[in-house]
């Protein structure tokens, strides 16, 4: 996107405000005191990250040379021909590095590793939650529900199109007995990544005890590897509800949405739930107003196009898969043609082409309207809009596949970790100030690892990250 530079007064109100919008005309503040509207491009910023390796490190990979000489290792292949099933995923929706978060009473951690879900608390310890049975079915991403909703429930995609929806409380016996998916829904395609809304919806509940008495729902994002964005709406009732009631809750479809042409690598939250974004394996991130999304969530019309929205409901997984068939634990989406809302392009606010696909996105905790994006290994550019405008703000040239974002709650920095880099260096996390896109901070790393993801702890300026390699 291209924005023209403005001479005159700007807007920028004080220090501790970063930027701000202007109030005249179309124009915003960049952060550094210029306002830019529509014309040319962000000003671009480059990294001063070493390309030469340490002479620590190269003895480190003469030793390494010498040791696959005196071993007969294939150092290409870097893999260990051991009876292990060892799963190859797709860069942009690596299994294996999910949140661990504060349920209000415990820490717990949800870890996916090959078709194995793990589950961690401090009360609990570690428990295998889930299997898959099919040796080629993979875990692709898992994700907690918001912190307000305090219902602690953990979404898990698998590569066989299968999405599920649990909670680590749900034993019914209280002898830490391993929980059940109470809902297991079968998608048109294997299911890429999720997020959940950090905000929770009043809408009436769809109990058949009690229907229509207000409740708080949350709201879930599923992308899938062909482009498409599913939008649920799901009503968690308390554990002794489900067994007094017979009623496991709701899970609702509101909308279809297929802007994308590939696969979604990245789905992000805006702090307030106002807005989200999207990210695709087509270069493309998408920004969009959930308002405007859920516009018709209580009857209202849409507009040509668009179908109405009317609910389709998954029924609860209330058995696993060893005691019943497939048909009766996996519920299929509705068709095309059914009474869900099917949002194509132009359905988004706004869309900001990159040179490569789109996995890192982040939202300002402390700046409204400001997002970050991470281009792939043909963008190596970390770069930032205002949500508001779709004004292009500044670029940070990184010469690095950018895989995560995190801004810090603390101060007005933002981390980020790299995968492939090209010209080759060996920083994998590195940190940048705001509005002046400074370098603060570069950590390399030995060997060839790649830092995958990284997640940041609940109120704390620290994260933990995911590394591997091929």
């Amino acid at each position: 996107m291209q924005w023209e530079l403005i001479d005159g007064d700007d807007t920028q109100t004080s220090g501790s405000t970063g930027w701000a919008v202007s109030l005249g005309g179309s124009a915003v503040n960049n952060g550094r005191g210029q306002l830019v509207r529509s014309g040319t491009n962000a000003q671009l910023f480059r990294t001063t990250f070493p390309t030469a390796r340490t002479q620590n490190v190269e003895d480190a990979e003469k030793h390494k040379a010498r040791l696959a000489a005196a071993l007969g290792l294939d150092r290409t292949q870097r893999v260990l021909d051991v009876p292990v099933s060892i799963h190859q995923a797709n860069p942009c929706s690596k299994p294996g590095y999910v949140p661990t978060r504060w349920n209000g009473t415990e820490w717990v951690n949800e870890v996916a590793l090959s078709n194995l879900l793990y589950g961690w608390s401090e009360g609990r310890g570690v428990q295998l939650l889930n299997a898959g049975l099919e040796s080629d079915c993979h875990l692709t991403s898992v994700s907690f529900s918001s912190a307000e909703g305090c219902k602690s429930i953990l979404a898990f995609g698998r590569s066989n199109h299968t999405l599920g929806l649990m909670s680590l409380y749900d034993d019914s016996s209280g002898a830490l007995a391993v929980p059940t998916p109470r809902f297991e829904i079968l998608h048109p395609s294997p299911v890429a990544c999720l997020s959940w809304r950090p905000v929770c919806t009043i809408r009436p509940s769809k109990s058949l005890l009690h229907p229509g008495i207000p409740v708080k729902t949350e709201d879930l994002l599923v992308g899938d590897e062909l482009g498409q964005v599913y939008y649920y709406s799901v009503e968690w009732p308390e554990r002794w509800e489900v067994e007094h009631h017979d009623w496991a809750g709701d899970m609702t479809l509101l909308a279809r949405i297929a802007v994308h042409s590939q696969q979604i690598c990245g789905l992000a939250w805006s702090q307030n739930g106002e807005v989200f974004a999207s990210g695709g394996n087509d270069n493309l991130c998408c920004l969009f107003e959930a308002a405007k999304i859920l516009e018709s969530d209580h009857g209202g019309h849409n507009t040509e196009g668009q179908l109405q929205l009317e609910s389709s409901t998954a029924l609860p997984a209330r058995t696993t898969r060893q005691e019943t068939s497939e048909a009766e634990t996996e519920i299929q989406l509705p068709e095309t043609n059914s009474q869900v809302r099917d949002l194509r392009p132009g359905a988004e606010k706004h869309r900001w082409m990159h040179g490569a696909a789109v996995k890192a996105i982040a939202f300002c905790p402390w700046q409204d309207n400001l997002v970050a994006t991470g281009g792939g290994s043909n963008d190596k550019c970390i770069h930032f809009f205002h949500t508001s405008s779709g004004a292009a703000l500044a670029s940070i040239s990184v010469s690095a596949q950018v895989t995560s974002l995190i801004w810090s709650t603390t101060r007005r920095e933002i981390a980020a970790t790299f995968g492939y880099a090209q010209p080759d260096h060996p920083v994998r996390i590195a940190v940048f100030s705001w509005p002046e896109c400074r370098q603060v901070a570069a950590i390399p790393w030995a060997g060839d690892h790649r830092a995958l993801y990284a997640i940041p702890y609940p109120e704390w300026v620290c994260g933990r990250i995911g590394g591997g390699k091929d």
